[in-house]
C-alpha cells in the first residue's frame, strides 16, 4: 500500500494495511512541507523462534507506533524515528515490514522457557 506524499493533508488521514495475519492501523498528517507524522499500532499474531531452545511459537503482537516521515534526505543525527521516501510515496508496508524486523531482533522466550529461572537442558 503506497500513499502519495503529497497527498498527505494536515489534518489526520485514517489507513488500513492488513497482511500475513498482521495489521498496521493509523492515522498519517503532514507536519510541515517535508515532514508527515504517523501515528498507528501494529497488531495480530506473530510466529517467533525462542532464542533459548529454538522451538517455534506464536505471540499476540501489540505495538504503537510514531514515527516521522520525510520526502527528502535527513541528518542521522536528527531522529532516529524519521524513515525516509525519497520517491515521494509512504510505503505502508514497507513500514510494516520493517518494524516486524526490528521487533524479531529482540530476544524472545517461548513460553515454556520464559517461566523458566534456571539454566535449560536440552537433549538434541
Amino acid at each position: 500500500m503506497k500513499i502519495a506524499f503529497a497527498k498527505v493533508g494536515r489534518s489526520p488521514g485514517e489507513f488500513r494495511y492488513c497482511e500475513g495475519g498482521m495489521s498496521l492501523v493509523g492515522t498519517l498528517k503532514k507536519e510541515g512541507h517535508h515532514l508527515a507524522i504517523l501515528e498507528g499500532e501494529i497488531s495480530g499474531v506473530l510466529k517467533l523462534h525462542c532464542d533459548r531452545c529454538g522451538t517455534e511459537f506464536e505471540e499476540a503482537l501489540s505495538l504503537l507506533l510514531e514515527l516521522h516521515l520525510t520526502d527528502r534526505p535527513e541528518k542521522v543525527s536528527d531522529n532516529l524515528d524519521t524513515i525516509e521516501f525519497l520517491g515521494g510515496e509512504i510505503d505502508i508496508a514497507e513500514i510494516l515490514e520493517s518494524e516486524l524486523a526490528s521487533y524479531r531482533l529482540a530476544y524472545h522466550y517461548c513460553p515454556k522457557c520464559a517461566e523458566s529461572e534456571g539454566e535449560i537442558d536440552i537433549e538434541y
